[in-house]
């Protein structure tokens, strides 16, 4: 397995304390890629993720979405299939928990399940305080402020 090292990118970052920690989840590999899963641009700050999870009931799908992890699972009713003999079973039923890491500004705005498939719109919502903004550009430096406020403070210690 190699190893990266991410110092260079680091030096002019800030705020990505937890890129090591995205990293080595994404390097681990999933082991069982159940089920299938499609994710998809579908907008300037729209996104979609499809999962085909054919056989599976709408009340036997979840989505809980929790300090930007959505959490998607699927639980197969127990009782559905008894007293029916499969000479083939390849239509996969069977319980299934999948995770999807969240970016900060990224909010799941809604599910449909239509055709056997689970498909989850998701938006990027970026807060008024993360939009970018343009700063004024004063004359002068900012420290000669600083001495007129000392001066004005001694000139009324000497007046009292």
């Amino acid at each position: 397995m190699r190893t990266y090292d991410f110092a260079p990118l680091l030096r002019s970052s800030i705020g990505f304390e937890n890129l090591n920690r995205l990293v080595d989840l994404a390097t681990r590999g999933e082991g069982d890629s159940f089920p299938p899963y499609n994710i998809e641009k579908t907008g300037e700050d729209c996104y979609a993720i499809a999962m085909a999870v054919a056989g599976f009931r709408r009340d036997e799908l979840d989505l809980v979405v929790q300090d930007n992890v959505l959490l998607v699972t699927g639980r197969a009713n127990e009782d559905e299939g008894r007293g029916r003999e499969f000479l083939h079973r390849g239509i996969a039923k069977r319980a299934f928990e999948r995770r999807f890491q969240l970016a900060d500004t990224i909010k799941v705005t809604g599910a449909d399940y239509r055709d056997g498939l689970l498909v989850i719109s998701l938006q990027r919502e970026i807060p008024e305080h993360k939009k970018p903004r343009r700063v004024a550009i004063r004359e002068g430096a900012a420290t000669e402020a600083a001495p007129q406020v000392v001066e004005h403070r001694a000139e009324r210690a000497q007046a009292a």
